[in-house]
């Protein structure tokens, strides 16, 4: 298969703090990845990276055929579709307006700007899918988190990307809400089956069942990646969390629990 995205020798600083060290890492189209490790190891910086939204100090970005800094990044970022549950919508926007939004790439409607029949027929569509046809016209405030989260992913999804990022996309949720983000993502395997994501979460009860690998991120370098059964270990999320945590799979569904030091093998 194709790389999506290719990071080499990837380095980032600022100042005299090293945020990556020598990334190195190789995502191909239609897999489904996980970017785990703890608060503040690097995980949304390599995804602001993967977004076309920041550029390394040094070493290689490329991504969908082309290197950052050789490319106009709008023409990279209209084939990503990018979730970020802090979404920081404050007007009373309704689920179809957020859902638009998706094709002119902003936070408000622009002014004067009106959808064409084919943009609304899609919006519907996505919003459709998003199980959330009876709130097509809830105004954004009166949402609940769960029916923000799957209001963003539509939104993404609006211009058909090639590519889509998942920032964390269960914070805040209560575990209904959670198990139901999770289900409309694990959907997209059989919708968009073309489609490459990439989701950032420190939670491995909150990875979709069709992720299909896994980074482990920590202080700034990667600690393990390739096939989630080989990359998610209870040695390797041990190191990555410098912490004894016992990793198991019930299924398809991942989990994990502190052990006792000195329990782990």
């Amino acid at each position: 298969m194709s790389a999506v995205i290719t990071l080499t020798d990837v380095k980032l600083h600022r100042g005299v703090t090293q945020i990556l060290t020598g990334i190195n890492l190789t995502i191909a189209r239609g897999e489904h990845w996980a970017l785990l490790g703890p608060n503040g190891a690097g995980k949304t910086t390599i995804l602001s990276m993967c977004g076309a939204r920041l550029y390394p100090s040094t070493g290689s970005v490329d991504i969908l055929g082309h290197r950052l800094g050789r490319v106009a990044v709008q023409e990279l970022h209209s084939r990503i579709g990018h979730v970020n549950p802090r979404h920081p919508l404050t007007s009373p926007l309704t689920v179809q307006e957020v859902v638009l939004t998706g094709f002119t790439g902003t936070l408000e409607t622009p002014f004067r700007w009106e959808p064409t029949t084919a943009q609304l027929e899609r919006t519907r569509d996505l919003i459709a899918q998003m199980g959330l046809t009876d709130r097509t016209h809830a105004i954004w405030p009166t949402l609940s988190q769960g029916e923000r989260g799957r209001s963003l992913v539509a939104r993404a999804l609006a211009t058909e990307p090639e590519l889509l990022l998942l920032d964390e996309p269960t914070t805040g949720l209560d575990v209904a809400a959670r198990e139901q983000l999770l289900e409309t993502l694990d959907d997209l395997a059989a919708t968009h089956p073309e489609i490459t994501t990439v989701l950032v979460t420190h939670h491995l009860e909150e990875l979709p069942e069709t992720t299909t690998h896994a980074a482990l991120i920590a202080r700034g370098a990667l600690t393990a990646s390739g096939r989630i059964e080989q990359a998610l270990t209870t040695a390797t999320v041990t190191e990555a969390f410098e912490h004894p945590i016992a990793v198991e799979r019930h299924g398809r569904r991942w989990a994990a629990r502190a052990q006792r030091t000195g329990s782990v093998h």
